[in-house]
């Protein structure tokens, strides 16, 4: 994958162009965010935007949300120079958990849970996740580190959708996403103009 060959001729965002859009039915995500992954730029250049919210706080600890939260996050926390825990879907972990249920994007009742013996009272945390549509695995993410005593220093993703969950993720804590303003409401609409030239290769 090509990207543009100056720094300076890359604006913000440039890499949501590399997104994919869903090709396997309406029981998938309406795109695939994870394909700005593969490309070393664009991955560096989207944790850098995730970024410049938070450069001047202190956080000691990145956490993401099972499973392509792991990916960012863990991306976040190298940048950081922080460590990174990893927020699992139930049943995975084999030391002593605690454990918060949600309803995700699709409606689903599901469980998560987190490790005990890291998150220490006070415990400053950047929270990541690849996407934010309905906002309640986020907010389960919320309850469930500040439950068990972390401070949640802010919440960064790809993108935020302005769903009622969204907004109150937006409304109540530090948010940072990649989304330019003028690209909001493509995502919101679930379409990226992008799609039309969309190249595989």
């Amino acid at each position: 994958m090509d990207t543009l060959e100056h720094p300076n001729e890359r604006p913000r965002g440039w890499y949501l162009a590399l997104m994919a859009p869903n090709s396997k039915g309406p029981s998938f995500a309406w795109l695939d965010p994870s394909r700005l992954y593969c490309n070393s730029q664009a991955l560096a250049d989207c944790v850098k935007d995730i970024l410049s919210p938070f450069w001047n706080d202190t956080i000691d600890l990145v956490a993401g949300i099972d499973a392509m939260g792991f990916i960012l996050g863990a991306s976040v926390a190298t940048t950081l120079g922080k460590g990174f825990l990893a927020v699992r879907k139930a049943g995975h972990l084999c030391v002593s958990s605690q454990q918060q249920t949600y309803t995700d994007y699709t409606g689903r009742e599901k469980t998560m849970e987190v490790r005990e013996d890291v998150l220490k009272p006070g415990v400053r945390v950047l929270l990541v996740d690849q996407w934010i549509e309905t906002g309640g695995t986020m907010k389960a993410a919320i309850q469930l580190l500040e439950r068990m005593g972390a401070i949640i220093v802010g919440v960064a993703a790809v993108a935020m959708e302005n769903t009622e969950g969204g907004k109150w993720i937006q409304d109540n804590y530090k948010c940072s996403h990649c989304i330019p303003a003028e690209l909001q409401k493509q995502i919101d609409q679930k379409y990226l103009d992008s799609f039309k030239s969309f190249k595989k290769s």
